[in-house]
């Protein structure tokens, strides 16, 4: 049964001129004071809703499968603006958000869970401040490319993030490699730029696994390639 402590939380950030809030989730059974791997995960309320995200957490603690553990579910309300490769967002996630969920919960790994433009915000946050996170869990990433994605070019963020993508590839960007998974449906437009960028990513150092799934680019989908591949990670970056 998914545990019923859930904490709002408000961290202020300085760069983004406001603050990022949400709520933690705490496994059932796991005291307050104890220390223990904490998922911070983009979209937080929409995996909720849509995923069941801590419900399913919760069943692999039960069994054993994981650690008991925390989730940040994090709200964005300026989503577009924040997660489509935004140094500023990258400063806030880096100096004051995950610092202070840190700060309040006791912590010993930290990963970065997210879908599609949290995907990319996770990707541009860790591979600009290589010690945000532990690990990485990044679904059907919007790693959007000219050569692939140019149904995507006349969204206002899409010059932004190609010249993230671009510089990833030309590694130009501080790298510390941690674990990373990236999944991505056999149906959906970002199949081609996630291939790339698993490669690229494998090329720099990171331990990634990537995983086709069936499915779009939608929650059933992203919900369906949790298994097994959501435990291994967690597994992965704690041990």
């Amino acid at each position: 049964m998914t545990s019923s402590i859930r904490q709002a939380f408000s961290v202020a950030s300085p760069v983004l001129a406001g603050s990022v809030t949400g709520e933690v989730w705490v496994a059932d059974g796991l005291a307050a004071s104890a220390a223990a791997p904490l998922l911070v995960v983009h979209d937080g309320p929409a995996y909720e809703a849509e995923a069941g995200l801590t419900a399913y957490l919760q069943r692999h603690v039960d069994g054993g499968g994981i650690p008991p553990l925390r989730a940040a579910l994090l709200t964005a309300p300026e989503r577009s603006r924040w997660y489509s490769a935004n140094p500023a967002y990258a400063v806030a996630l880096a100096d004051d958000v995950v610092p202070g969920l840190v700060a309040q919960w006791p912590t010993t790994r930290t990963i970065g869970v997210g879908a599609s433009l949290g995907a990319l915000a996770w990707l541009h946050a860790q591979s600009s401040y290589p010690q945000v996170v532990d690990g990485m869990f990044l679904q059907s990433g919007s790693y959007f490319r000219p050569e692939t994605d140019a149904q995507e070019s006349g969204f206002s963020e899409f010059p932004a993030i190609v010249r993230f993508v671009a510089s990833v590839r030309r590694g130009d960007r501080p790298t510390r490699p941690v674990p990373t998974v990236l999944t991505c449906g056999r149906e959906e437009e970002n199949l081609a730029n996630n291939r790339r960028m698993a490669r690229v990513l494998l090329r720099l150092g990171y331990r990634v696994r990537f995983a086709v799934v069936p499915g779009g680019h939608d929650y059933a989908s992203w919900r369906a390639a949790f298994d097994p591949h959501l435990p291994d990670l967690v597994r992965a970056v704690v041990r």
